[in-house]
Parts: structure tokens; C-alpha cells; sequence
């Protein structure tokens, strides 16, 4: 299969994990007979700087012509640091999400039997968890109407909703419910959110078309405490887009490390695979940035982009050897035992797949 993959490392640490993610994708290509060609461009701080704009016309329209997208994270600290900056990294991962129409972002979080004891929970409580989380990406207060008034001393966000937003994402959520345990955890505030009760009437509405499917509803303080209290009692957890970004988050944790979690957005166009973590800007130029996760994306790319379940299955039983033989980032080494560097666990995953 011939495929094209737009690569957007963007900013801080992205462009060394994805480097390792693009040895990977080779060393699947090179195994099964595949060819990927990758069309570059600029996402974040690194477009501003060279073209003003955190998401270029130049870059969506590579983002348009490929097949699927590997990104890296945005974020500087120079905007972080400036609250007065008209623009900023993270509006450019808005941006895409919004114009190639991303509205589920998908979180598998599964633990490795070697790295339970890396979770800051119980290994009794971890050990097993596996579920998909399902993020609304593009409706909700990060993109509804926003400002300040009153001198600047008064400042809104919108958190708007229409029903077809809800709906495409519930169909969604339902349908890989019924590919997996077939269980689907709605999580909204619907008693105190009229947006929330417009999800929980929707969901009330569809639940009865998906009668394989076991449908509860849960507040999001209350997932909150039981994503840390019984993290295995999920399968697939649906929720909105603001809930959505604090609930994946701290899910992470769960599995020992954001360095671990990959993602998939998808949605009316081009699908964008990465790792959940940030730019790390502290780690940037280092050679340090665990690359697991984006390799990960790397593997739900092939997956959910081309429908290749072998080259996917392939990938993670690479990482899964690598974690098993201690082939890891200092963020998951063991006390006493050796650091591999980023580029060292990408080569020695590309390896792998390569000779296995």
C-alpha cells in the first residue's frame, strides 16, 4: 500500500518523538511491502515564528492532500509567559482540529504488566485497566464565544453545544462500545449544566438503539474520583471536550506515565495521530523525551487510517518487548538500571519490528 503522511513535529520535544515514530512507520513499511511518503510542515510556535500563524494555510493544505497526519505537540514558553500574545501555539492545534473537522479524540489507556508499580495508584487497582476514552474535540468552551468586558476586569467563555455534535460523537462512543466490553460511561454535570442535560438527553434518546450496550451516566467529579479509585470499572468513557482534556490527563496516570498514551483525532477529514504529553520544552534538545507514546500513535495510524491490524499489532508488541527488557526512557528506568536515550529506543524498536 502506498500511503501519505503528513509530518508535524512542531515544537519543543515533538521533533525527536517523531523521528522515532517515523523509524518505526519505515520499519513496518519495509516488513510488509508498504511505501510512505511524508510531506513536512509547520504547526505552533515554530509556524509563528516563520510564517505568523500557528496553523498555516501552507500546512493544511499538506494536511488535506495525505492520507493520515503524525503530529508531535506545540507549546513555547514564550508565549506561556506572555498573557498579552494575540497568538499562540496551542491555537494552532485548534485550528486544525477545527478545519479538518476532528471532533473525537480517541484515547486507548492500557497498562504494561512491567510498569504497574511506575502508576502512583495501588498495583491492585491498575493492574488490568484498559479502557478507550472518547473526547469531543471541537465544540464546547474552547471554541465557543469568548472575551473580556468591563475594562478587562470581566472575562467569559462560552461552552455552547448543538445536537449533532453530541450525536455524531455518542454514535461513535456507542459503536466502539460494541467492539469492545460493551459498556459506555456517559460523564457530563448535567445537574448544573444546561449543556450537560442537552448530553444527557441525547444519550437517553440513542441508548435504546444500542440495547447490547450497557449505558450509565456518571457526573464528572464523581469519574474523577473513580478514574483514580477503580480505574477498571471503565470500557469506553464518553464526555465533552473541557471534561474531556482533564479526564485524559488524569487518566495518565493509571498507566505510569504520559509518555506512554498515545491518540487518535478523527473526524470529516484528514485523522491526526499523537501522543497525549506536551511540547516538555524543559527536555527539548535533549535526547531524554520518552517516544512511546508517539509510536503508539504511530500503530493506532496504521489501525484506524489504513485498516492495517497487523502492522498496528506489530508496533505494540515492539514497545511491549522493549518496556519488558528495559529498553526505556529515564522517566521509566528502574533504580540502578540503565537509561536509553530517545533516539536509542526508537532504533532499537525499529529493530525489532524489523528481525521479529
Amino acid at each position: 500500500m502506498k500511503m501519505k503522511i503528513a509530518k508535524l513535529p512542531g515544537d519543543g520535544i515533538g521533533p525527536e518523538v517523531v523521528e522515532q515514530a517515523v523509524k518505526a512507520v519505515d520499519a513496518i513499511c519495509e516488513k510488509y511491502g508498504h511505501e510512505a511518503q511524508y510531506g513536512f510542515a509547520y504547526v505552533g510556535a515554530c509556524a509563528i515564528e516563520r510564517y505568523g500563524d500557528a496553523y498555516p494555510d501552507v500546512t493544511h493544505q499538506v494536511c488535506l492532500d495525505s492520507d493520515a497526519v503524525l503530529f508531535g505537540a506545540v507549546g513555547d514558553p514564550k508565549y506561556d509567559n506572555d498573557p498579552t500574545s494575540k497568538v499562540r501555539p496551542e491555537q494552532g492545534l485548534l485550528a486544525m482540529r477545527k478545519k479538518l473537522g476532528l471532533y473525537a479524540n480517541l484515547r486507548p489507556v492500557e497498562t504494561f504488566p512491567s510498569l504497574v508499580d511506575k502508576s502512583p495508584l495501588k498495583t491492585s487497582l491498575v493492574d488490568g485497566a484498559d479502557f478507550m476514552c472518547v473526547r469531543e474535540l471541537t465544540g464546547g468552551m474552547y471554541f465557543g464565544e469568548k472575551g473580556r468586558k468591563d475594562g478587562g476586569d470581566t472575562a467569559y467563555d462560552t461552552n455552547i453545544y448543538h445536537r449533532y455534535e453530541v450525536e455524531r460523537i455518542l454514535k461513535l462512543s456507542f459503536e466502539y462500545a460494541l467492539r469492545r466490553r460493551r459498556k459506555l460511561t456517559v460523564v457530563d454535570k448535567a445537574n448544573v449544566l444546561e449543556s450537560s442535560r442537552l448530553w444527557r438527553q441525547v444519550a437517553q434518546e440513542m441508548a435504546p438503539k444500542y440495547p447490547e450496550v450497557e449505558t450509565d451516566y456518571m457526573y464528572v467529579d464523581n469519574a474523577a474520583m473513580q478514574l483514580i479509585r477503580c480505574p477498571k470499572y471503565f470500557d469506553v468513557l464518553v464526555t465533552e471536550n473541557t471534561f474531556g482534556d482533564i479526564l485524559t490527563d488524569e487518566a495518565s496516570c493509571i498507566t505510569g506515565s504520559m509518555g506512554l498514551l498515545a491518540s487518535a483525532s478523527i473526524g470529516e477529514h484528514t485523522s491526526v495521530f499523537e501522543p497525549i504529553h506536551g511540547s516538555y520544552p524543559q527536555a527539548a534538545g535533549k535526547n531524554i523525551a520518552n517516544p512511546v507514546a508517539t509510536i503508539l500513535s504511530a500503530a493506532m495510524m496504521f489501525e484506524y487510517a489504513f485498516g492495517l491490524m497487523e502492522e498496528g499489532r506489530a508496533i505494540r508488541k515492539a514497545v511491549t518487548a522493549s518496556i519488558e527488557q528495559g529498553i526505556v526512557t529515564e522517566d521509566l528506568a528502574a533504580e540502578g538500571e540503565k537509561r536509553y536515550s530517545t533516539s536509542e529506543v526508537g532504533d532499537w524498536i525499529a529493530s525489532y519490528i524489523k528481525n521479529n
